[in-house]
């Protein structure tokens, strides 16, 4: 079970969102309620839960000083934050202390569930790698008003490239990936593309590209044999993509190659 702390001063926002955790997720988390900033630090220091959500403005202490103090302490806990205010200085303190996601009010049902079972795979990973530490990964201010969720951002995408580089070499598709990590197609292709900012498609045929080229550079395999080791069963479609990528078919890359030594 995980224990999810709610910290939100109003009351009907605080007993609507344990409403919904409970009915989602009462199977596998239990919810401790906090009705400000002071009594959400104490709950932490008492019941150190996995996850964290905080309203950013609250009596006594602000979200923000709540999960400054966890960081303080090293916890593993994923953090959340809540917020009516759409300002993105906000935001740059909630990546300062690591959170994994910042939701505006009002904020739908399935974006609430998402962020919440997000947090709990990201718990997972999280006990097997040390607690947060060090500088959150660097995001560009976002175009839409909605902060950057940066320490998830960066989990997902290290998942999501590890799988690839696993696996490339197979018929691959965005919806074989998303089927393994749990995701639904919609979801996944918009997650694919605030990790990479390119497709699924996009991504895998310049990876495998890009591999494609070490072997040609390297090896005497021939086109057919690097085309299959990359993923691609039809060589004439592989020689296509790799020239629409690097303006050279894959022999005149190799023979480009060759005259540089």
């Amino acid at each position: 079970m995980y224990k999810i702390l709610i910290a939100e001063d109003e009351t009907i926002e605080r007993k609507v969102l344990c409403k919904t955790l409970q009915k989602h997720l009462g199977d596998v988390c239990a919810v401790i309620e906090a009705k400000n900033g002071t009594e959400a630090w104490a709950v932490c220091e008492k019941e150190q839960p996995e996850i964290a959500i905080l309203d950013i403005q609250m009596p006594g202490m602000t979200g923000l000083e709540v999960a400054k103090n966890i960081r303080k302490r090293g916890d593993q806990c994923v953090i959340l934050f809540l917020s009516a205010y759409d300002n993105f200085s906000y935001a740059r303190e909630a990546i300062s202390v690591h959170a994994m996601d910042y939701l505006l009010k009002p904020y739908e049902e399935r974006e609430l569930i998402a962020s919440v079972e997000e947090a709990m795979r990201i718990y997972d990973w999280l006990k097997g790698h040390g607690p947060i530490t060090g500088q959150p990964v660097q995001t560009e201010e976002p175009q839409t008003g909605e902060p950057a969720a940066d320490l998830r951002i960066g989990l997902i995408r290290e998942e999501i490239e590890n799988h690839i580089r696993e696996h490339f070499e197979e018929d691959l598709s965005m919806q074989d990936v998303a089927r393994i990590m749990n995701y639904s197609d919609a979801y996944f292709c918009k997650l694919f593309k605030r990790c990479f900012r390119v497709n699924f498609s996009t991504y895998l045929n310049e990876y495998r590209v890009s591999r494609a080229k070490e072997l040609l550079s390297t090896t005497r395999s021939s086109v057919k044999d690097i085309s299959l080791r990359c993923g691609y069963t039809d060589s004439n479609y592989f020689a296509r993509v790799f020239r629409r990528i690097t303006g050279q078919t894959p022999s005149e890359y190799r023979f480009s190659c060759q005259n540089q030594e």
